[in-house]
């Protein structure tokens, strides 16, 4: 399983639970892929706390899924939102994505960048065959390779990925992601690339922080492979 049981634990601690929407993901929702006016089916991939539901659920023709590697989170959301809990599961979104239903949102918020290249690559095959046709994924927080947590950390199965921080905002929470633009093309060649942000803001006062805060923001969509006839 690829899902850090790092995370599980932070979780147990009740550390990183973040309960409030994310401005970001908020403006791609409403600006590229606005829920219409029938049934939209969205999957958030590592939901942790929940911060996007309330956000979600508040379209009536919403219908909101959501998988995350810890139990313990999944627990607490079905207890916080019982209206959902049979749409919220224990799972390993880089390995399966076990719902019946297709999706035409798909996004996650500081997930995806928690696993490997071949995790990532897994978990990309798994979103674009449970997309509908002009389905769109939403990436929000994707870690930069201009981050400065970027230079610290210990390389893992691959250079993007860094593991045993033991301070500062990854400190035990297992794998973290970084990217660069050409790594984002290369892994998202099956789709679309409809907008990407690159977010970055250096930290001037104090004087002595000289730390860099960098992420991506994406839009995909779904690309459709046509097949000519012979």
């Amino acid at each position: 399983m690829n899902f850090s049981q790092e995370w599980d634990e932070r979780f147990k601690e009740n550390s990183h639970i973040s309960i409030w929407p994310w401005s970001d993901l908020i403006t791609f929702v409403m600006r590229y892929a606005k829920p219409h006016n029938t049934k939209f089916r969205v999957l958030e991939l590592g939901c942790g706390a929940g911060a996007n539901i309330p956000f979600f659920t508040s379209f009536n023709n919403v219908v909101y899924y959501a998988i995350d590697g810890s139990s313990t989170i999944i627990q607490r959301l079905k207890e916080k939102f019982p209206q959902i809990k049979d749409n919220l599961i224990t799972g390993d979104f880089t390995q399966e994505i076990p719902f019946n239903d297709k999706f035409d949102l798909i996004f996650d918020r500081g997930a995806l960048t928690c696993n490997s290249t071949q995790a990532i690559k897994d978990c990309l095959k798994n979103i674009y065959d449970k997309l509908n046709i002009d389905g769109k994924y939403i990436g929000i927080d994707l870690f930069s390779t201009l981050h400065s947590e970027f230079q610290k950390g210990n390389a893992t199965e691959d250079n993007f990925t860094k593991t045993n921080y033991i301070e500062g905002p990854y400190a035990n929470t297992g794998r973290v992601h970084f990217f660069d633009k050409s790594h984002i093309l290369d892994l998202f060649a099956k789709f679309d690339i409809l907008r990407l942000e690159h977010k970055v803001t250096k930290i001037e006062i104090p004087e002595n922080s000289k730390y860099t805060l960098a992420s991506w923001n994406l839009l995909a969509k779904k690309k459709q492979f046509l097949i000519e006839a012979s």
